[in-house]
């Protein structure tokens, strides 16, 4: 490429400057792609934070870049991502996680309600055989299916308090049963 741009600038007078500005921008932008290369794995718990298993029935959930803890469960083999809402009674499913799950909509009866911070909505309880969440196991969870429109899935209390122990220190929430 060096030898290319010297070779076109010796034929081409008037040139330089464009050329020259032309291979600083391209250079620039090559520096900049070895730069997110080489510092992606120092950056990318600030970008996309996750979770992860630190030991046997122990979980850490770095805080997201919108303030919320994070934590992405296998329900009925199928992962779902949930937002921690310790101020959540239930697990609250939105009816796009519900379906995906495998629960059918139309044997759901939306005869519970529930207060939000949106108003007051109908809700449909129903059960999750299988859950996961990293190395914890657990089956026939009740969950609430919410009748309303959500953009997401809440992990409330009665999912949380089957932890012996919920700490939330430096951006970290971690769980451990």
């Amino acid at each position: 490429v060096l030898g290319w741009f010297i070779a076109e600038n010796r034929t081409a007078k008037g040139n330089l400057g464009k050329n020259a500005r032309m291979a600083m921008v391209w250079g620039l932008i090559f520096m900049g792609f070895v730069a997110a290369y080489g510092l992606w794995s120092d950056i990318r718990d600030d970008v996309i934070p996750r979770q992860s298993v630190v030991a046997e029935g122990k979980i850490e959930v770095p805080r997201g870049f919108d303030g919320h803890y994070h934590l992405v469960l296998e329900l009925n083999n199928v992962p779902v991502e949930f937002i921690v809402d310790t101020g959540a009674s239930d697990v609250v499913l939105s009816q796009d996680d519900a379906k995906r799950i495998g629960l059918n909509m139309d044997d759901l009866v939306f005869s519970g309600s529930a207060n939000t911070a949106n108003g007051r909505v109908r809700t449909a309880d129903a059960k999750v055989q299988s859950v996961r969440l990293g190395n914890i196991s657990d089956e026939n969870l009740r969950v609430s299916v919410n009748g309303g429109d959500m953009d997401g899935s809440l992990l409330g209390m009665s999912y949380l308090q089957r932890f012996e122990h919920i700490e939330i220190t430096e951006d970290t929430l971690t769980l451990t049963r």
